[in-house]
């Protein structure tokens, strides 16, 4: 008995180790785990809206700093008047374009909240949401998420800090005053997009300064690997409010001719910039497993500070070696195996030597080829908070691309360090990422002047085999392209962004497209539906929209939260070539056509009329139960393909005919809201009051289009004119003689429903079209002009 327990003891020790090792397994693999970075969005001098934006800058290897902006209300002319003692005032930066617009009834902030709101808070929101659109989500469907919020931004003078409410009346400073706190606080700009997002992960705003957006990414990755977080948003701002950061650098540090001459002999001096930024990361497993997609991944990162050194804003070569050294073992790689750094790189005559030191002691050894360096200063200025975000940004499009960039105005490469110490080369031309037969891999430094050292390191992203598609392709008979906006100017200027696509992309699948804007946008009010069987069908009614032009295959309408749907069967009957086209189309309207078909007098010819037997459809004509049993089977199936798109239905009519109809979809919908046939056409007008009310109704007519103007002139007869019919439309037109357009009048008639407000699953449409992942044109964003005291 004794040995008994004691085998049974030692099996369940074995047992229990295997899991205490398992566990401990999956937590260091957690640990270690890359992250996929799944999106990007950003702005950036030069024009730059977008990641896309922001490569072509650099392949182009263009300079975009410029003179100071004029729409900020800075007092210019002061800043011109010599003054011996400022020094060399160096009026050239990189600045983003209408740093001041913002589109506060998009995101539900009043004009007067939005007035006193940083600009860099304002900024983060929209691109925010624009990085998440790049992601293929619909951004409303995050709430409630454990997505974290890491933001780095340095703290701004923007309000009364920078005495622009002196420009204020009195009583536009009451207005203001009250959202001055929230607006201006540095920690607004993470819980902010928290609370508007509806996020539920940490929120965190870090000030590192210049390393601020770096900081905030490698927070994001330990709040992921921790479990903390299941998605994560990492990004840095920098708008300049005011001149001050060029007024206060003016006696040093500045380069006189505007120009960042990163690593260069040439180096003279910084120059000062603005920017947004904003990843959208995910561990690798998880983005893997929800089909996102993956851009790139970060392998590691490391955090340092420089402790005591020859000052507190003097860098530290030591502490720089020992942040790429950490970051390199977080990664579980050696500096050999990293191709390309992007470096801090600012220009001054003393930080660029001590970095550079510290990556030929890094990176510099122990190589075959050089690592190749670089700085997207060069090309617009230190974005200061927002600078890891640049770096990162451009790194992950070089991956993608596997191209190394050019760094601009490099006469030399800096005399001040001894090149032949270790393998690091300037890359001042465009050149091929080097070919190792690994993934490729780069670096990001970003130094905080008052000693927060930040390193990261980023990977090519895994390689996907797409060769390989079980399910064939199964296009669906017709096309929805769903549009929508907060308001009805924007809704044309969406139209425009996707017509402009369109003619750079004109090789993308419909199925592609639709499918996208179904599951990768959020449903606004304002909303389009365009409606057609082939691609140049819907390119024609998105040019339509566009352009404000009315087109039969565009359906508009502004939705109702409190619509209620209201079905009419009538008591016409459907054409043999609406039946074969809808009966041809779609599976379900085939099979509620045929099980109705099986019960009737004379199933053959039922059958015969759909599957094109003209002499069925003769009789058809001439036999009155025949006639009867296809209108029963029609409507049955009509209203069978409605509701398979979930369709609620509130109220169910019948007219003549249509009422055995109606009695039978209410036998299907049951409780516990059933619906509320009416029997005859004399009790229409007390029906169509009852479901009316005060929150309006959907009147979708099943059969015949003719009877449209009937139901229009009932439904305003029995509605009081200050009620909200909010659409009148057919759901087949079953009065077709085109098998093709039958069902698209069905998907017009859905495409009311939905216009106004009615819930429609439209990705049962794609449901077997195998529709890939297409990153579409982001939301157009009706900007208005915020700026205190301008």
């Amino acid at each position: 008995m004794a040995e008994e327990e004691l085998r049974a003891y030692l099996r369940t020790a074995v047992r229990e180790l295997q899991q205490s090792r398992e566990r401990l397994r999956q937590w260091e693999s957690r640990a270690s785990e890359p992250i996929a970075i799944v999106s990007m969005g950003c702005r950036f001098p030069g024009g730059v809206t977008g990641p896309a934006d922001l490569w072509r800058m650099l392949v182009e290897a263009r300079d975009v700093v410029s003179g100071f902006p004029d729409d900020r209300g800075w007092q210019l002319e002061h800043l011109d008047d010599p003054d011996p003692t400022r020094g060399n005032l160096v009026q050239r930066g990189g600045f983003l374009d209408a740093a001041g617009d913002f589109d506060s009834r998009f995101f539900g902030i009043s004009p007067r909240e939005a007035l006193a709101m940083d600009p860099q808070q304002r900024q983060l929101l929209e691109v925010t949401w624009e990085t998440l659109e790049r992601a293929g989500i619909d951004p409303t469907t995050l709430r409630g998420s454990r997505t974290g919020v890491f933001v780095g931004m340095i703290g701004n003078s923007y309000g009364f800090l920078d005495g622009s409410y002196r420009a204020l009346t009195a009583a536009q400073l009451t207005e203001v005053s009250g959202f001055l706190m929230t607006g201006v606080a540095a920690a607004a700009a993470s819980g902010r997009i928290s609370y508007v997002f509806g996020l539920g992960g940490p929120a965190v705003t870090v000030d590192t300064a210049c390393s601020s957006s770096l900081v905030a990414l490698h927070q994001a990755v330990i709040s992921l690997r921790s479990g903390e977080s299941e998605l994560a948003l990492a990004g840095g701002a920098t708008v300049m409010t005011t001149p001050d950061m060029f007024v206060s650098s003016s006696e040093r540090g500045m380069a006189p001719d505007g120009r960042c001459k990163s690593y260069a002999a040439g180096a003279d001096g910084t120059v000062w910039a603005e920017g947004v930024g904003m990843l959208l990361l995910e561990r690798l497993s998880d983005a893997q497993r929800n089909g996102h997609p993956i851009l790139a991944t970060v392998r590691g990162s490391a955090l340092n500070s420089d402790g005591e050194s020859n000052g507190l804003t003097a860098p530290n070569g030591s502490a720089q070696r020992g942040v790429i050294r950490d970051a390199l073992a977080n990664a579980g790689l050696s500096a050999p195996e990293v191709d390309v750094v992007e470096g801090h790189g600012t220009g001054t005559i003393l930080g660029d030597p001590i970095e550079l030191q510290a990556l030929l002691g890094t990176y510099g050894r122990n190589r075959e080829r050089p690592a190749l360096l670089g700085s997207i200063k060069s090309n617009m200025g230190h974005s200061l908070a927002a600078a890891g975000m640049a770096g990162v940004i451009k790194l992950v499009q070089a991956l993608r691309d596997g191209i190394v960039p050019p760094t601009l105005h490099v006469d030399a490469p800096t005399p001040h360090v001894d090149w032949s110490a270790g393998q690091v080369r300037l890359a001042t031309t465009a050149q091929p990422w080097p070919e190792t037969g690994r993934p490729r891999r780069a670096a990001v430094s970003s130094f905080g002047i008052t000693g927060t050292n930040a390193h990261v390191i980023l990977e090519q992203a895994p390689v996907q085999d797409d060769s390989f598609d079980p399910a064939p392709r199964s296009a669906p008979p017709c096309h929805i392209w769903l549009l929508s906006a907060r308001s009805a100017r924007a809704l044309p200027v969406q139209a425009a962004r996707l017509t402009a696509f369109l003619a750079v992309h004109d090789d993308v699948d419909p199925c592609d497209i639709g499918h996208a804007l179904l599951v990768s946008r959020a449903r606004m009010p304002f909303r389009a539906l365009m409606i057609g069987r082939t691609y140049g069908d819907l390119v024609e009614a998105t040019e339509a929209l566009a352009a404000g032009h009315e087109s039969e295959a565009v359906v508009r309408g502004q939705s109702s939260p409190t619509a209620k749907t209201v079905l009419l069967f009538p008591d016409t009957c459907p054409t043999p070539a609406a039946g074969r086209g809808l009966y041809r189309d779609f599976a379900i309207f085939r099979r509620a056509f045929d099980q109705v078909a099986q019960g009737s007098s004379d199933p053959a010819a039922l059958s015969g009329v759909v599957r094109g037997d003209s002499a069925a459809a003769d009789r058809l004509c001439n036999t009155p139960n025949l006639t009867d049993s296809y209108r029963h089977a029609v409507q049955i199936g009509l209203y069978r393909l409605m509701v398979s798109f979930g369709l609620r239905v509130d109220h169910l009519i019948g007219r003549g005919a249509g009422e055995a109809v109606a009695a039978y979809a209410v036998d299907t919908l049951g409780p516990p809201t059933p619906p509320v046939p009416v029997q005859c056409e004399a009790g229409l007008e007390a029906s169509l009051k009852s479901v009316a009310q005060d929150n309006g109704s959907i009147l979708i007519e099943l059969g015949d289009a003719t009877a449209i103007d009937w139901l229009r002139d009932t439904v305003h007869a029995a509605v009081a004119p200050d009620t909200d019919v909010v659409a009148v439309a057919a759901l087949g037109d079953t009065g077709t003689d085109d098998p093709d357009q039958a069902g698209v009048s069905v998907l017009r008639a859905l495409a009311a429903a939905h216009a106004a407000g009615a819930p429609v699953d439209w990705t049962r449409l794609y449901a077997h079209s195998g529709a890939r992942r297409t990153e579409l044109p982001t939301y157009a964003f009706q900007h208005r002009g915020y700026w205190l005291g301008r």
